[in-house]
């Protein structure tokens, strides 16, 4: 985080300096300066007092000032970002910077400063150091103190109202602190500039936190505590020990009824992660092609095991289906035949689908911090050619591709949400009820004769897709899996798992295995 901290503040400074060309009469901004006060910044947001203080002209002083600023303030990892860059006649430079200050547990400090820079006698650039540089109202009189408050808790409850706790489900600990925090039941506190000699607060710098919060009041949340526990056991019990991470919701209203990770107590990659779909976005892909009227179920897309687009691209396990129609393309997860119909689809065509039917690449409103796909126009046509498969730059999570399988199957895209109060402000457009029928059989073809048959003999009518995604040439593929059954779409992802018939199939089989009724 230091290096990326550091990075950041490189960036931005070099090009906020604007070096040359000057408005007439106008001193010029001398690099070295410039370079000087990033590095401080840098050194700084790295932690190496020591270095940062070297830089200046009092390094005693700025070693010391530097350390004490954010004791007792449980700032972490501060990102400190250069600005714009300006020179005055005496030959000082000042740098602007901004600084976002994480305290842990109640948010982001965030505040503006500035940098004097000037060249000492040696030729030597030096930040001419003063308190106020660290922060402006930092001085020899006052300094700044936290102070936290204690909100009260808030009990957070499934649909039905009983209420949820880690023993339901060990994933739901990071899930339910969020969701008191959003409803203004989390921890409040602020960061106050108080006098040194007395201690007397003199003014409040930011605050975190709801002052009218949900402090006591139970705050209901749109998750099934049948499903959450069954999601929490299915990953314990066939994720084998990987990273993984497990959505369900309702496809009729895109309520959240699960969301379970491995490990519990880590990333939220079921909501917030950033992955390539594989296959699974093969849904996405065969709707443009259905919409367009460029492929039929029964059409013959021939299955080669290589196809070479700017580089070359395979089959899992290099298999090939000669002369195979676009329903076995599509059931045995096909790669080399979905990307020999990229013709059929503008350059910018797969992404405007996405959006316009499946609202992926809209700002969700789900309840929680939730990535929400991303889906870039294609740079050329290697890359044109990966998306169509859901790799190169196409990202997705569990999340967005449980909600890519209801929509599928219902046509119709329903926000996820996990909190009932939660607005939706996306805007799409209901699929023709004639794609929405082919898409269910295709799925449901891949449960009965491809490569989701590991859900096939479960009761009700399970669809599926399977996806297996590339992470690197060295690292084990992703496995993923979509389901639909009833009224309750699933999407598993495993890091690591190879394909997704042999690694989030067995999950998603565990789960519906012990959740024979869906809700209504």
């Amino acid at each position: 985080m230091a290096a990326v901290a550091a990075c950041m503040v490189a960036a931005s400074g070099t090009y906020a300096a604007e070096w040359g060309p000057f408005e007439p009469g106008q001193p010029a901004v001398h690099p070295d300066a410039v370079a000087q006060a990033e590095a401080f910044l840098a050194d700084w947001a790295g932690g190496r007092a020591d270095s940062a203080g070297a830089r200046t002209t009092s390094p005693d002083q700025a070693q010391k000032a530097l350390r004490n600023f954010t004791a007792g303030l449980d700032i972490t990892e501060p990102n400190l970002s250069a600005g714009a860059a300006s020179a005055a006649k005496d030959g000082t430079v000042t740098v602007a910077f901004s600084a976002k200050m994480p305290v842990t547990g109640l948010g982001t400090w965030s505040y503006d400063s500035q940098i004097p820079v000037r060249r000492q006698e040696d030729g030597a650039w030096k930040v001419a150091w003063d308190l106020s540089l660290v922060h402006p109202r930092l001085s020899s009189t006052e300094k700044f103190r936290l102070q936290r408050e204690d909100a009260g808790t808030s009990p957070v409850t499934d649909r039905t109202g009983q209420a949820l706790n880690t023993d339901i489900g060990p994933s739901l600990k990071p899930v339910l602190a969020q969701i008191a925090q959003r409803a203004g039941a989390g921890p409040r506190g602020a960061i106050e500039r108080v006098d040194r000699a007395s201690g007397e607060v003199t003014a409040t710098e930011a605050w975190f936190g709801k002052e009218d919060g949900a402090a006591g009041q139970s705050i209901r949340s749109t998750l099934d505590s049948r499903w959450q526990a069954a999601a929490d056991q299915a990953l314990a019990a066939r994720a084998g020990g990987k990273d993984a991470a497990l959505v369900a919701l309702r496809i009729d209203n895109g309520e959240i009824l699960a969301v379970a990770n491995s490990p519990v107590g880590g990333f939220n990659r079921a909501l917030s992660g950033t992955y390539a779909p594989g296959s699974t976005w093969k849904i996405v892909t065969t709707t443009g092609l259905l919409l367009g009227g460029s492929v039929k179920p029964d059409d013959v897309v021939d299955c080669p095991k290589y196809l070479t687009v700017g580089k070359e691209f395979h089959n899992v396990e290099t298999s090939e289906f000669p002369g195979a129609t676009f329903t076995k393309n599509f059931t045995e997860s096909c790669n080399t035949g979905f990307i020999s119909l990229r013709g059929k689809l503008g350059d910018s065509e797969l992404g405007q689908v996405a959006g316009k039917y499946f609202g992926i690449g809209q700002r969700w409103n789900v309840g929680l911090p939730t990535f929400d796909g991303s889906v870039p126009a294609p740079s050329d046509q290697t890359e044109k050619a990966a998306s169509m498969i859901g790799q190169g730059r196409v990202l997705g999570n569990p999340l967005t591709m449980a909600s890519v399988a209801a929509t599928a199957v219902s046509g119709t895209f329903h926000q996820p949400t996990i909190t009932p109060d939660a607005e939706d402000r996306t805007t799409t457009t209901a699929l023709p009820g004639e794609v929405v029928i082919q898409l269910r059989a295709l799925m449901r073809a891949t449960v009965t004769d491809g490569t989701a048959r590991g859900l096939a003999g479960l009761p009700g009518n399970i669809g599926a897709k399977t996806g297996t995604a590339e992470v690197s040439e060295s690292a084990p593929n992703n496995g993923w899996v979509v389901a639909t059954r009833g009224n309750v779409a699933v999407a598993v992802v495993v890091e690591g798992g190879i394909t997704g018939g042999s690694s989030a199939v067995p999950v998603v089989r565990h789960l519906l295995e012990a959740l024979p009724h869906d809700p209504s």
